[in-house]
């Protein structure tokens, strides 16, 4: 994934209201959200590309997450992680979302990047 400081021009205010989209959408829309603004705007825009791959990639990796807590729920412990997959995944996208609308770059921590 490229990085802010290799970013032909800085992001427009447009681009930023739709990276920031494509991180607080999620909330709603889950991994749709990210994955439809990536293939709009994935050749328009390097920053919307890069926030949109971010996000997506978050979504694939809370999916895991989740099915694995589900799994771990039959022992108990399960329900303790899916309370803080949960709680993570909120408190990420809010920073994600922040960041993306003042035009710095954001990565999830413990994300899997399967979308480069």
């Amino acid at each position: 994934m490229e990085s802010l400081d290799q970013l032909s021009t800085p992001p427009t205010s447009d681009e930023r209201n739709i990276a920031l989209l494509a991180h607080i959408g999620t909330l709603i829309g889950g991994f749709i959200v990210p994955l439809v603004v990536w293939l709009v705007k994935k050749d328009e825009s390097e920053y919307v590309s890069m926030h949109a791959k971010e996000s997506l990639n978050w979504q694939i990796t809370l999916i895991i997450y989740v099915v694995v807590s589900m799994i771990l729920s039959l022992v108990v412990i399960g329900v303790f992680l899916l309370i803080a997959v949960s709680i993570m995944s909120l408190v990420f996208t809010i920073l994600a979302t922040v960041a993306a609308s003042s035009g710095k770059e954001y990565k999830y921590p413990m994300c899997i990047r399967l979308i480069s």
